[in-house]
């Protein structure tokens, strides 16, 4: 979904920085890192569902059990095929630097620095590693990250968006009645999609940002 509001010239920036560290080619010492989040609904059956059979599709009760909320943590790697998704009971700054700090110890343990492509979400700032991990301990992890913000409102330019939409559509159009079946469930799809090495093509140029944006963009004046 598209939300344009005023193109300002900080809009405009930030746009045209991630579109230029999109258009670099693949470096496995500098992987360029999606992340987002996206809260689900736990729900279970009411009633024990009718499995299929011969001539008959199987069958759910429509009633069903809310059992609360929780939370994933999905990053991708869009060129190299390479996603992480984890699921949390809650989207805190604690949670997000653990998640942070676990891609960089085990999936880009050997890299010499992280791309980070992140919203404007409050926990997504240098200030949660800080109040999470001390200031000596942050500033270690962060000597490895560059964080590279989104403008305000435009998810679409986030391509975490267009992971969590396979996501949502391949894993999630189910009944998932608590974490731990949320995190089996979304890890065996991890998997299959790491393992076949499923990227995304972004084909966005900041010459179709122009074009298509162009007439929305906030004059810039100059004395």
């Amino acid at each position: 979904m598209w939300c344009i509001g005023e193109l300002t010239e900080e809009y405009r920036r930030r746009m045209y920085a991630l579109l230029a560290l999109y258009a670099k080619p693949l470096n496995p010492l500098e992987p360029v890192v999606c992340i987002d989040e996206k809260s689900l609904q736990l729900v279970a059956h009411s009633r024990v569902p009718l499995p299929m059979s011969m001539g008959q599709a199987a069958k759910d009760d429509y009633e069903y059990v809310r059992k609360g909320t929780c939370n994933l943590f999905v990053a991708v790697e869009a060129k190299a095929g390479q996603r992480t998704v984890v699921a949390t009971e809650h989207r805190g700054k604690v949670e997000f630097v653990d998640f942070v700090a676990c891609l960089l110890a085990t999936v880009y343990a050997g890299v010499r620095r992280v791309h980070l492509v992140l919203d404007n979400l409050n926990i997504h700032f240098a200030k949660s590693f800080h109040d999470v991990l001390g200031r000596r301990a942050a500033q270690r992890l962060l000597s490895r990250v560059v964080f590279h913000h989104t403008p305000k409102h435009p998810s679409w330019l986030n391509m975490a968006e267009i992971e969590i939409g396979i996501l949502a559509r391949q894993c999630l159009d189910r009944r998932i009645p608590d974490q731990q079946t949320l995190q089996h469930e979304v890890q065996q799809w991890q998997n299959t999609r790491n393992t076949a090495g499923r990227t995304i093509e972004w084909k966005f140029t900041r010459q179709d940002a122009d074009r298509k944006l162009g007439h929305h963009y906030v004059p810039l004046f100059t004395r």
